[in-house]
């Protein structure tokens, strides 16, 4: 291998790396947090990567993509804050939470993806971030949209990390996340709390999608693969700190980057499934986990 392809397949892992650990950070908080699975996870990528690909079709240029993105973003925070309501809330005291759980979060993706097909059709659709600029490095070019949304993801999950360590909601999250009971006891509206996370898994998947969308075609199903890339990136990596999945996030996409390029495209999935079972087997809780988790 040539020293410019090198680099440029590393290059290409890091940037889908970065991808990955936006998803995977919202799904780990969920698990965290609620200690459930969110099925939906891969449907609010979809789903935010639509609803930016519409509003830039009414506004183009890189002041349009932005606007999108952090519209995009901000809705679905909301949405999955509001969703939680409607498919966590009513169920959260039953002692059969993670299977309802299960269930809820099926029929939320199921519903989710079923209706942007109704309102965006079954064509597939990629969003024009109108950034041709190429940065030059180590004899590479790399696009611009690859390096900005490495940027982005880093910046956010900074960002998230921020809000979760120095806020008093961030550490009111982490309380009710380690003691549900304690945190109730001190008066903390836990519900609330638990709707914030599913809002930030929302948001973040949503984040993820937009770029995602604006470096592939897109279709109603397609938030398929994000799902099964962070559930293996959250199980590979466990989720016993904030930072595990993001190691995890830029080891499996470097892996997956050099299986693409040796192996082939349909090849890539078997090898990340073997290194999540390897891991599996030699270290239960995840590479960078322990037997306690927390934010």
């Amino acid at each position: 291998m040539a020293i410019d392809t090198f680099i440029f397949v590393l290059i290409s892992g890091i940037v889908l790396g970065g991808l990955y650990a936006l998803m995977a950070v919202g799904l780990s908080v969920v698990w965290t947090t609620l200690d459930v699975f969110n099925f939906a996870h891969g449907a609010f990528v979809a789903l935010g990567a639509y609803v930016a690909w519409q509003i830039s079709q009414s506004a183009p240029g890189p002041a349009g993509f932005a606007l999108a993105a952090a519209l995009s973003v901000a809705f679905m925070f909301a949405f999955g804050f509001c969703l939680h309501f409607g498919i966590i809330k009513p169920f959260e005291r039953s002692p059969n939470i993670v299977l309802l759980a299960v269930i809820t979060t099926l029929a939320a993706s199921s519903i989710i993806e079923n209706g942007i097909q109704l309102v965006w059709g079954p064509r597939e659709k990629q969003i024009d971030p109108n950034i041709d600029m190429r940065v030059d490095f180590g004899g590479v070019a790399i696009a611009g949209i690859d390096l900005l949304s490495l940027a982005v993801a880093l910046l956010a999950l900074a960002g998230l990390a921020v809000f979760l360590r120095r806020s008093a909601t961030g550490r009111a999250m982490r309380a009710a996340a380690q003691n549900r009971e304690a945190a109730e006891l001190m008066g903390f509206n836990v519900a609330f709390l638990f709707a914030i996370a599913f809002g930030i898994a929302a948001a973040t998947a949503a984040l993820a999608g937009v770029f995602i969308g604006s470096l592939r075609f897109i279709n109603p199903s397609f938030g398929a693969d994000p799902l099964m890339k962070s559930l293996i990136v959250v199980i590979f990596g466990g989720v016993a700190q904030f930072t595990s999945p993001i190691y995890a996030a830029f080891i499996i996409g470097i892996v997956e980057a050099f299986s693409i390029y040796f192996l082939g495209l349909y090849w890539a999935p078997a090898v990340l499934f073997a290194l999540m079972i390897a891991v599996l087997m030699i270290k239960p809780e995840g590479l960078f986990g322990n037997r306690q988790k927390t934010l």
